[in-house]
């Protein structure tokens, strides 16, 4: 009797032992595979943060040409003094295509030359107080209702004031002029910035080219250059 009871004490023991073993078993598995994920989980971190670094460094888009004036409407300005604006250049196109437009605010001419002059005609009242700003291109459109308009300004190009010609029935002299200067100015995109009173009204992206650039090219060619 002793003796079955030794060997059931004895047996009682050994199946403790392997149940605690398995379970230490179960839990280094389960411990292991939350490393796992936790890993998992730090590695895919490192690679949506990399993917939003190369994102964000990646180049802005370039600027595009449509020769649509974007007009500003804020409360201390008003910007339907200005309805339209033709431009004309003396150096690429003629009167039959580009420098045949008539004053518009969605169709506006807005490929130049360097050296190029460049004539204004606002649809505009003669009493308006109007002056175009060349600047460097910048995205950032609110600087320029924001800035103070001087020849000292960053990235300042030209200007011109523009003002009706002497003779109201005087419809084939500009109101104003300039051109860039290729020894000052560097090919590429420019915004155009028509001012009444010193506040920004509309802005014109235009892209002024090297000289010569655009010599021999059709009036195809030129239009497509305009909406690229």
């Amino acid at each position: 009797m002793k003796k079955i009871l030794t060997f059931t004490l004895a047996l009682l023991i050994l199946v403790s032992t392997s149940a605690c073993g398995g379970g230490k078993s179960s839990g280094s598995s389960n411990a292991d595979s939350s490393a796992s994920g936790t890993v998992e989980s730090k590695t895919s971190a490192a690679a949506s943060a990399n993917e939003s670094q190369s994102q964000s460094s990646a180049p802005a888009e370039a600027a595009k040409l449509s020769g649509k004036l974007t007009l500003i409407q804020l409360d201390d300005r008003d910007a339907s003094v200005l309805r339209g604006m033709r431009l004309i250049g003396n150096r690429i196109g003629s009167g039959e295509d580009i420098n045949g437009k008539q004053a518009s605010l969605t169709d506006v001419r807005c490929i130049f030359e360097l050296n190029e002059w460049v004539d204004f005609y606002p649809d505009a009242d003669a009493q308006t107080n109007l002056r175009v700003w060349a600047l460097k291109h910048r995205d950032d459109r609110d600087y320029y209702t924001t800035c103070t308009f001087s020849e000292q300004m960053p990235d300042y190009a030209a200007s011109s004031d523009l003002r009706a010609p002497a003779a109201e029935d005087d419809q084939d002299s500009s109101w104003g002029s300039f051109y860039l200067n290729p020894d000052d100015c560097a090919a590429g995109y420019y915004d155009l910035v028509f001012t009444n009173d010193g506040k920004a009204i509309a802005t014109l992206l235009t892209r002024f080219y090297g000289e010569n650039e655009l010599s021999g090219k059709s009036a195809a060619e030129l239009e497509k250059l305009m909406h690229e």
